[in-house]
């Protein structure tokens, strides 16, 4: 007798998942047909572009900053700098952001 509890419950659940997930369905479409819909969309801001080691020094520059201090403001070792500006190293995705940052709004990290 358990068993058939335990399979009815199961088949339950299944049910149930079927039915939100074509739920869910219904209404992607309906947003991808340009319906009102209650949904919450997220949209995702692009990744960092790449930065060729000329433009992180026109970034430092700009802000007329050595590599010394430039590294305080991101955060990283001078030699890090260093070798950006070389092109020996790449910056990663979360230096690529403040980099981004720096060049579009210098303020935004002198302040920070």
């Amino acid at each position: 007798m358990a068993k058939k509890a335990k399979a009815k419950t199961a088949k339950k659940k299944r049910s149930k998942l079927f039915h939100e997930l074509k739920g869910a369905l219904e209404q992607a479409a309906a947003y991808e047909r340009g319906e009102a819909v209650n949904l919450r969309v997220t949209v995702l801001p692009d990744k960092p572009r790449k930065l060729k080691p000329k433009e992180i020094r026109e970034i430092r520059l700009a802000l007329n900053a050595p590599q010394t201090l430039f590294a305080l403001y991101l955060n990283v070792h001078p030699n890090t700098i260093r070798s950006w500006e070389q092109g020996t190293r790449k910056p990663k995705a979360s230096d690529l952001k403040l980099l981004a940052i720096a060049k579009s709004n210098p303020q935004a990290l002198l302040n920070a």
